[in-house]
């Protein structure tokens, strides 16, 4: 599989909501790099870690929590961009912004995930 059809199979894979099959595309012990100062930031290693942190923000959101792709995925080498657009609800705070989501792939797995948010502060707030 390439890079981009790694990418693909995992996003495809969450939005049905089938995460075993998502995981299923991660390295056993991949990084996530969550951005900002709020009780989710920071690298997640590997998948337990990883998954937690989503499933806190599940929590905490009521299941309300929807990423979205906006645009095509970009590649360069074995890595791929996504532009997406996120929102959700926490009790009665609300957000919705877009953002960027950049994978790096290595032997069919994704090794490590950057999240970028177009107004930080606004999503520390939610978060805290």
């Amino acid at each position: 599989m390439t890079a981009k059809e790694v990418v693909e199979a995992y996003s495809i894979a969450l939005s049905l909501g089938d995460i075993p099959s998502a995981f299923s595309y991660f390295s056993p012990d991949a990084k996530w790099h969550q951005p900002g100062n709020n009780k989710f930031s920071g690298t997640k290693t590997g998948l337990e870690a990883i998954g937690k942190m989503l499933g806190d923000m599940m929590s905490a959101t009521q299941g309300s929590l929807v990423i979205e792709p906006t645009g095509a995925m970009m590649v360069n080498g074995n890595f791929v961009s996504c532009p997406v657009h996120f929102r959700a609800k926490c009790g009665t705070k609300s957000i919705e912004m877009n953002g960027n989501d950049l994978y790096e792939v290595d032997e069919d797995k994704i090794v490590q995930v950057w999240l970028f948010s177009e107004d930080q502060s606004a999503e520390d707030l939610f978060w805290n």
